[in-house]
């Protein structure tokens, strides 16, 4: 099958461990010229199968960190080492070679990109869950999709900034 193509990915996961936490959501963009489609995976439907089901057209997943946090938290949570099967371009390392330091929300301060979720960050995430999960609070449950919809949807408005970046004579 013809990859064609870009994947945009971002987790959200019920702490910080490998060992001991789990994967609650994985939200990925697949996009190209002639438009994109949003996919997530949550709760039970994040599985093996469903993330290569998700990716099966894809070419490049990119991420923010992801070498660091995505991509082994998928590793060792699901078995699947995404970069035996795809490009992978953390875009987190283009960001330190333009001098845009921090976390991800840090870096779409600096370069002006907008987010209507605010004030959620990834303490705010795993607690979306657990009301979710707890509760019942499907409010819960709908906040944190919609942020982790923003975090992925703003992996592509990063990598059109980065591009910009990169071109002969632009300063920033």
């Amino acid at each position: 099958m013809h990859r064609q193509f870009d994947a945009y990915l971002d987790i959200e996961t019920t702490g910080l461990s490998y060992f001991s936490d789990d994967i609650t959501v994985i939200g990925i963009c697949l996009a190209n010229d002639s438009g994109s489609r949003f996919v997530q995976l949550v709760g039970g439907d994040v599985t093996s199968a469903s993330l290569l089901r998700s990716l099966s057209r894809a070419d490049t997943i990119y991420t923010y960190n992801g070498s660091r946090f995505d991509l082994p938290f998928i590793h060792l949570r699901l078995g699947v080492n995404l970069s035996d099967h795809f490009h992978h371009h953390d875009l987190m390392y283009d960001c330190w070679r333009s001098n845009l330091y921090g976390g991800f929300k840090a870096v779409e301060r600096q370069l002006n990109i907008p987010r209507r979720v605010q004030d959620i960050g990834g303490a705010e995430a795993v607690a979306l869950w657990w009301r979710y999960q707890i509760d019942k609070d499907r409010k819960a449950l709908s906040l944190l999709l919609e942020y982790n919809k923003e975090d992925v949807v703003n992996l592509i408005a990063l990598r059109k900034k980065l591009e910009r970046f990169s071109k002969p004579g632009y300063c920033h």
